[in-house]
């Protein structure tokens, strides 16, 4: 009986992905995006997107604090203790800009290494003439050079230089090759990308199989009552924000529109699962103010 259900439930998501993919390519709504609360032509939202992290890099960390009254550092943690890196892992951190996740997952690394002290894979990776790493390492792909550029900078503030590796990347085309990386992050950008389906499809083949997905993103809030509170700071305090700190109230307008435009989790769920992953679950946090996607590439 067991194994009835199992076949019965493959092939609904079967036919639950063929129906995505159908609706993809061949509706009248297959060339557009959403941008905001706005509708773009596909093309289009890449360049909207850009251009509102290149206004925002210098501020983007300090905004973070402001919007989230600190939350963000606790959410990003808690996606790095998710993750579990080990020493001598090759991670990819898609969307990652400032740095954020790297530099943690980085720090998890050197402890990991630092439990055996036989082992060299605290060391710092050495790289080949194609430039992969030989012994672990983190590549930080982001789309935007202007992001990299604010990475790079904390890094080398920060003496978290080694270890790393900066590339401008689109996470629907990214630069590495299949079954290259044992772990891939993208916190706060998959809402970002033209097509989420082609950036779970690239996460898929990136990762080495037994490599593990994970997803941080803005979600739909499951705490009964505070809807109005949540939709009354971000509509109006967090725009405001924007528009004195980093001096760009509409950015910010994007992001909190961006957000109300996400799926909410079960659907995003399902996507993950329509591009391969297994064991997909997801992690409400702060009452489900974001949320970490989870699965495996088998």
């Amino acid at each position: 009986m067991m194994r009835r259900w199992a076949s019965v439930d493959c092939r609904l998501l079967a036919l639950t992905c063929l129906k995505r993919l159908y609706t993809r390519c061949c509706s009248s709504d297959a060339r557009t995006a959403s941008f905001g609360f706005r509708e773009v032509g596909e093309e289009d939202k890449a360049r909207l997107v850009g251009d509102v992290f290149s206004s925002v890099a210098p501020s983007y960390d300090l905004m973070n604090d402001l919007m989230s009254v600190g939350l963000h550092r606790l959410w990003k943690d808690r996606l790095v203790a998710k993750l579990q890196p080990f020493a001598g892992m090759h991670h990819m951190d898609v969307a990652g800009g400032t740095g954020d996740v790297a530099f943690r997952v980085l720090r998890d690394m050197a402890a990991d290494a630092a439990r055996d002290p036989t082992s060299d894979a605290g060391a710092a990776p050495a790289q080949d003439g194609a430039g992969e790493w030989r012994a672990g390492g983190v590549t930080v792909c982001d789309i935007n050079p202007a992001m990299l550029e604010e990475g790079r900078r904390r890094a080398a503030s920060g003496g978290h230089e080694a270890g790393l590796r900066w590339v401008v990347g689109d996470a629907e085309q990214l630069p590495l090759p299949a079954r290259s990386v044992d772990g891939y992050t993208i916190a706060f950008g998959i809402r970002n990308v033209t097509r989420i389906d082609a950036a779970l499809a690239e996460a898929f083949r990136v990762l080495k199989p037994g490599g593990q997905f994970l997803c941080l993103e803005f979600s739909q809030l499951v705490l009964p009552g505070l809807r109005e509170l949540y939709d009354a700071y971000s509509f109006n305090v967090i725009p405001q924000i924007g528009r004195v700190v980093a001096r760009d109230e509409a950015s910010y307008q994007y992001l909190v529109e961006s957000i109300r435009r996400f799926p909410p989790q079960d659907d995003f769920a399902e996507q993950v699962r329509c591009a391969g992953f297994a064991g997909v679950a997801y992690e409400n946090l702060s009452g489900g103010v974001c949320a970490i996607h989870s699965g495996f590439k088998l």
